[in-house]
Parts: structure tokens; sequence; C-alpha cells
């Protein structure tokens, strides 16, 4: 483009004034994305099993957004000061379609579950049998089975003025039970409650002796049903009903108020399971008459029920998929690929940089450098942050193993990661027993930076190592999500990292940085100056290109760069997993983006932001989404990729593919609809698959 075609394009260029027309709400771009999630299910193209693990995990995802958004509009309306969003939309809007939608969203999940997953697995032997289909055997199996292993632990209660209504926990399987008749004591309040421990599990495997297929199952729910009159001797039960009640589980805690985190939120977990109530879940056969008691009691709206043909606690369904051995209801198997590394991992990292690319690659590389640095004589000191990590961490123990030889080992550990806070303090409890230095971060900020400094006495003096990752430092995981995770003895980055955790464990101002971008003080206007920068070169007549891979957008400034960036003819790829609250396609404001959304088997996990640069190629790797709480409200970094070598391979293998996939791609239009697109004649392509078929070492067929 000539600088005489560039004037005439910025005179045609409207005014960007931004306003509720250029952005998306929040809450439902969530439900849009479950809605692509659920889509998998549908897919009967995918194996049974895992269909069936798309609808738990569309469960899981809903418990969650009423456990946390719900709940926060829920409180935005009680408070009579209800902000405004962005997108303009007042809260109470927005609960009511919440409401509409997710009530076609759960009709649409119990469907596919007894019309095509239930059927399906059935015909391939694995049955989920109900009341009316047991035999003999099996009647008098789940009897003993009833006596045996349920009748001990439960503890009905029938209500009446010395017997109040049970406080219900978050997300637990409750029976509202219809009766008739007098007891003992001539009380007929013609209702009880009875609650399934959960100690108890919530699908059961019938053994071979009584098992008419190779696996035959039966819901908790079934076997409460057949028995429940046991509970109420002599009295006739007219109903039972399952239901579930969800509750506000965001915790609260001041942290410039309390002296200990730690013990403050210790005090406040138990809390979690009684907060004010959100989302009240039925059997869909359940009385209007015990529907409008419970509700009553919760003091719920009708919006806020949700009636269900199925088990109420669907997500609990997924421990399904561990009892069944059977290959072809599954993902095939895969190995990932294992990086070549010597013995002596240090020689490989301060030979070149070396990145991972999880889950494609083993996550093993990591947990020997920890391993390897906790039991070398010349490590002297170990440096991590800690987010998520889960229960049981092999790294975690290895963190221990280093503090017992005698290295320095400090850990940055969030404690207020939500639902891994008691993991996480248990974590903390058992680091400091054993030598390791633990802070909490930041007050009134979590530490989500991925960082793990290794510090050797060697030859030349003190090295550092250092690992850097977009992802959690959670073994587990490392198998579903995809993340990349970078090696480097770069002296520099290890002096950024350094100065990152003097940071955190102390006190002082913000360091100057040489390489890495560091949230809440550099990395937003960093990433405005990258955007704007290619806007610069797009006026100028050269090649303006951003292309950038996350979970979520919803940040307004950056959100505002990007439009005047399409404006000035940058051209602009998201690839944005959920919540992306732009809209693309836009006339005379996005024409020059577009949004995708990719939903497979691994939930894609890796931020990637790429800028020409008028031909520097510009790459970084981040454990940011471009949102507010990730720019102002956390620790975070984002890093540059210096090696040639690994920014090729992360265009090659992060974003590219992604690009062109056909297969797993979710288009957004101007509307913030979302579209699968067929090209006719178009090779079938899904970047996922091409992945694991060139990283790893064994895909199964």
């Amino acid at each position: 483009m000539s600088a005489a075609q560039a004037a005439r394009t910025r005179r045609r260029i409207p005014k960007l004034v931004m306003g509720p027309h250029l952005y998306l709400n929040r809450e439902l771009a969530l439900l849009s994305f479950n809605r692509r999630v659920l889509a998998q299910a549908a897919n009967p193209d995918c194996p049974l099993l895992e269909r069936l693990r798309f609808l738990c995990i569309v469960s899981s995802n809903l418990d969650e957004f009423f456990e946390v958004r719900v709940a926060g509009l829920h409180a935005e309306i009680a408070s009579g000061l209800s902000p405004i969003s962005p997108d303009g939309l007042h809260p109470n809007v927005v609960y009511l379609q919440v409401a509409t939608q997710v009530q076609e969203i759960v009709a649409q999940q119990y469907q596919l579950l007894n019309e095509a997953v239930l059927p399906g697995l059935e015909a391939a032997g694995v049955r989920f049998i109900r009341r009316r289909q047991f035999s003999a055997a099996q009647t008098q199996w789940i009897k003993e089975y009833f006596n045996r292993d349920v009748l001990p632990v439960l503890t009905p209660i029938g209500l009446d003025p010395a017997h109040p209504f049970p406080r219900v926990l978050n997300k637990s399987l409750n029976f509202a039970v219809e009766l008739e008749g007098k007891d003992a004591f001539g009380r007929d309040t013609g209702i009880a409650i009875v609650q399934a421990p959960r100690v108890l599990p919530r699908v059961v495997r019938l053994p071979a002796g009584v098992s008419e297929a190779e696996y035959d199952f039966v819901f908790l729910s079934s076997i409460m049903h057949e028995h429940v009159g046991e509970l109420f001797s002599g009295m006739t039960v007219n109903g039972c009903y399952q239901f579930r009640l969800t509750r506000n589980s965001d915790l609260f805690v001041d942290d410039e108020e309390v002296k200990d985190l730690r013990l403050a939120l210790r005090g406040e977990l138990p809390h979690r399971n009684y907060g004010d109530e959100v989302r009240l879940e039925v059997a869909q056969d359940c009385s209007e008459q015990t529907t409008q008691f419970l509700l009553e009691q919760f003091q719920l709206d009708p919006e806020d029920l949700y009636r269900v043909d199925g088990p109420v606690n669907l997500s609990r369904l997924i421990s399904v998929l561990d009892s069944v051995e059977r290959p072809e209801l599954k993902y095939p198997t895969f190995q990932p690929g294992v990086m070549n590394i010597p013995e002596d991992i240090f020689a490989s990292i301060r030979k070149a940089d070396l990145l991972l690319h999880h889950p494609y690659q083993s996550f093993q590389p990591v947990i020997t450098f920890l391993k390897q640095a906790a039991g070398d004589p010349l490590v002297v000191a170990i440096k991590m942050t800690v987010y998520r990590t889960g229960a049981e961490s092999v790294l975690m123990e290895e963190l221990i193993a280093a503090a017992r030889n005698g290295k320095e080992v400090t850990v940055v550990l969030e404690l207020k990661a939500r639902f891994d806070e008691e993991a996480n303090i248990n974590w903390a409890q058992r680091l400091e027993d054993f030598g390791a230095h633990v802070v909490y971060g930041v007050v009134g900020h979590k530490t989500h930076a991925k960082m793990l400094m290794v510090v050797r006495r060697e030859v030349a003096g003190l090295r550092r190592y250092v690992h850097l990752s977009t992802g959690n430092y959670h073994h587990r995981t490392a198998r579903l999500y995809t993340d990349f995770g970078l090696f480097t003895a770069h002296p520099e980055i290890g002096a950024d990292v350094a100065a990152l955790f003097l940071q955190l464990t102390g006190l002082g101002r913000a360091m100057r940085l040489k390489h890495l971008l560091q949230a809440p003080f550099t990395l937003h206007k960093e990433m405005l100056r990258a955007i704007a920068q290619e806007t610069a070169h797009a006026r100028a007549g050269r090649k303006g290109r951003i292309i950038a891979k996350m979970n979520s957008l919803l940040e307004p400034e950056i959100i505002a760069a990007l439009y005047r960036a399409s404006q000035a003819g940058v051209d602009i790829d998201l690839i944005v997993r959920g919540v992306c609250a732009l809209r693309p396609g836009v006339t005379g404001f996005s024409d020059n983006i577009r949004v995708r959304s990719i939903v497979g088997r691994f939930l894609e996990h890796t931020r990637i932001f790429y800028f020409a640069n008028d031909g520097a190629d510009d790459l970084y790797l981040s454990s940011a989404d471009w949102m507010g709480r990730n720019f102002f409200g956390r620790v975070e970094i984002c890093f540059p990729i210096l090696d040639k070598k690994l920014k090729k391979r992360v265009m090659t293998e992060g974003l590219r593919p992604f690009l062109d996939d056909n297969q797993q791609a979710w288009f957004m239009d101007n509307t913030g609809e979302y579209a699968q697109r067929t090209v006719r004649r178009a090779k079938p392509f899904s970047a996922q698959q091409f992945l694991l078929t060139n990283l790893s070492n064994v895909v199964d067929t």
C-alpha cells in the first residue's frame, strides 16, 4: 500500500467510539463456550465414553458457572447498586437470559444422554440399569447392598418443629420424600429429607454374578428409590424425588485485615458448602407441591429451578470412564513424545534452550529437572511458583526432598487458587515442616506466574537455570491441557526471574526487567504498545499482522486497540478457546479480525502472542489471558522466545495448525454466535490430531 493509498484509507475509517455495541457479555459468552463443548457430546464420530465425558464436563462447567458467575449476578442485583458492564446489559437482563439459555443447554444435555449416549453404550455392553429393568438376582443383590453399605450411613429427617429443614451441602445429592400416615409418635408431617453422604458412590457396578452385560451399572438414586420405604416403617411413600442445590462458592478473605492468610482460608473453607443458594435442580417427575416447597425453603425464584431427566449430579458419571476397560469406546491412547535429554539435564539446557509442548510431549523433563536439582550437590537454591498442583504432586515431593537435602527452597504458593485452596494449604504446611520457605505472594494479587528457577554453583560461578510455562505445574493436567514450557540458562532471563522472585518474597519497587513482561506493571502497556506498533506499520503502508491465542479476551483497552488496528488494515487472527468479548467482522471496525475457538480432545490452554513487527516476528508465551484480572489483579509473566528455531516451532505447532483446522474450529460472527465451517473438497485437518501424529511416540488405532 502506497502512502497516498494509506492516506485515503485513513480518511475512510469511521471514528472509533467504543460502546456497548462493540462488546459481548461475559456470562453469555461462557454459555456459548459450553454449547461448543456440548457439541462434542453430540458428535457421532466421537467415541461413546468420550461423549459421556463431554456431558460430564458441561455439568462441571455449569456448576462452577453458577457457583461463581451467577452467584455474582445475584449479589449485584441484591446490592441495588448494580454496575453496568462494557456490553451495557444490566445484571437483571443478563440473569434472565442466562436462565433461558441454561434451560436450553440442560435440556439438550439430558436429551443426548437419554437418546444417544446411554442407548449407544447399552448396545456396546455398557448398561445403566433402571429400577424397572432389575432382574430377580439384581433386585436381591441391590437389596443386600442397600442394607449393608447404604442404610447404615443414612439419616432420614422427618420435618416437624423439632426437626427443621436440614442444612444442605453445596452440590450434594438429596431426596425429598412425600409420606402419608403417622409414625410411632403420631407425627404426620408429610415430607422428609434424606441426604446421600458423599462417601457413597453415585454409580455402582454390579458384580459378574448378577450382571447381564459386560458392564452393568446402577445409579445410587435408583437404589434409594427402590428402598426408601424401608427408612419410614409403617408409612406410605407417595413420592421420592432427587434434588441438588448449588451455592455461592466464592471465598472472601480480606488479605489486608488477616494476620495469617493460611489460617484464615482454612477457617473459611467449610463455609463454602453453605454459601447463598443460587440454583435448584430437581428430578423431572418431582411433584409441583414438593418443588414449590423446596424453592421456598431455599428462597429461590422459579428462574433458579432446573428440572432434569436423569441423575441430578451428572458430573459424577465421569467415574465410569475409569471403570470401563473398552479402548474402542475411548480416544486412542497415546504416549507423549519424550525429549532425548542426556543424564545431565543442566548440560542440555546450557547448550541450548529447550521447548516442551504438552500433552504431545512428556512432562517428565520438568520432573527430571527438579529431581536432579534436589539431589545435585552443586545446586544451592530452588525457587518456584505454585498455583494449581493437586492433592498429589511429584513436583511438591521433589521440593520437599530438596529441602531435606539442605537446599534453600523457596515456594511462592497461591493459597487463593479457586477450588484448590485446601490442597495448597496442605502443601504449604508440609513444605514448611521440612524447612522450605513458603510465602503466599502479594496482598491483593494472585500469583499466577509459572516459574521454576534452580541456582547452581559451577566453575564460572553461580548459574541460573529456569523453566517458564504457560500452564500449571500439575503432572496430571499436563496430559489433558495444551501448554508450552521453556527451559533456558539465558543469563538475562535468569536475572529477570530472580528479580521477580525477590519482588514476590521481599519488599521494594518493581524492578526493570530486560526481557520478561510482568503483570500488574508492564504486561498491559507492552501489549498495547505491540498492537499500536502493528497499527503504525499498517498505516505507513507496511504489513501489519497479529496472531494471538488465549483462553479469554475481555479487557476493554486491548479490545479497543485491536479495533483500531483492524481499521488501519492490520490482519488479525484471534484463537480464543472460551470467552471473547470482541465482535469480529463489524463493518468499519473489525473487518480484518477473525475469531475462532478450538474445542476438542484436549483443553486448549496455551497463551501465544505474535506480532510481525515489520519482519522482526516478535513472539511471546504467557501465563496470562487478555483479561482485566490477569493484567491488573494477578502476578503474571510473559516471556519472549528468543531462539529462532524454537520460535519457528511455536509458529508451526502452536499457531498455524489452528488457523488451518477445519474439523474442531468454531468461527464467531459479529453477533457473537459460533458455527463450524465446512470447505468443499478441503482435506480434513485437525490441529490436535496433527500434533498427536507428529509429536507423540505412539498413537493406537
